[in-house]
């Protein structure tokens, strides 16, 4: 686990460069204490039971958020200072995606990225669907509890899982030639998650 903090204490280093922050010291070392602690917790053992999470990644976003809350920033300043770190990752994942767009059965693979990830999720019980619907040319779900957004709310900070949330808008932003996607809510500010994939 060391290992983790380390990698993960370097990543909110490189968000506070990216912005400006000075003493990066006392910070990345808060940082690593906190997210020590919260690895020894008996919350992150409960929540590590997902084999479809990197409860490893999700709680060293949440003590970097939990951080940057400390100092009075908005949600949409530490939605930003975090994205920041993990610039060089999102880069790799859209030279992929980029790959795939430009591929004539590309939202085909769209298609079955979503039921494979549908069964996987139902099979551990990460997120409960409430409609999984797929038809030609189109999937719909709506989604009433998600364990990314428990984890956030077991934290008090509920709104920032957005961080993640965004993380599929980002990538269909990558797949522009045969899909379209529309997010109609997400759980990080409403009643559930309910997104439409539709071949153009």
């Amino acid at each position: 686990m060391e290992k983790e903090i380390k990698r993960y204490t370097e990543i909110y280093r490189g968000s506070l460069r990216a912005n400006g922050f000075s003493d990066l010291e006392w910070r990345c070392e808060a940082y690593r204490k906190r997210l020590s602690e919260m690895y020894s917790s008996e919350a992150f053992i409960q929540h590590n039971i997902y084999p479809t999470m990197d409860v490893i990644k999700i709680y060293a976003v949440i003590a970097m958020c939990l951080e940057l809350k400390e100092e009075g920033l908005t949600d949409a300043d530490i939605i930003t200072i975090i994205n920041a770190g993990f610039d060089r990752i999102r880069k790799k994942f859209s030279i992929i995606l980029k790959l795939v767009d430009a591929l004539p059965n590309s939202y085909k693979i769209a298609e079955r990225w979503n039921i494979n990830d549908h069964a996987k999720r139902v099979k551990d019980g990460s997120i409960t669907y409430d409609v999984f619907d797929v038809s030609d040319g189109k999937i719909e779900y709506s989604i009433s509890k998600c364990m990314y957004v428990e984890m956030f709310s077991y934290y008090g900070i509920r709104s920032l899982c957005k961080i993640f949330c965004i993380t599929d808008e980002y990538a269909y932003s990558r797949l522009t030639k045969r899909v379209k996607f529309i997010r109609h809510s997400d759980l990080s500010e409403g009643e559930c998650c309910h997104d439409e994939i539709i071949r153009k």
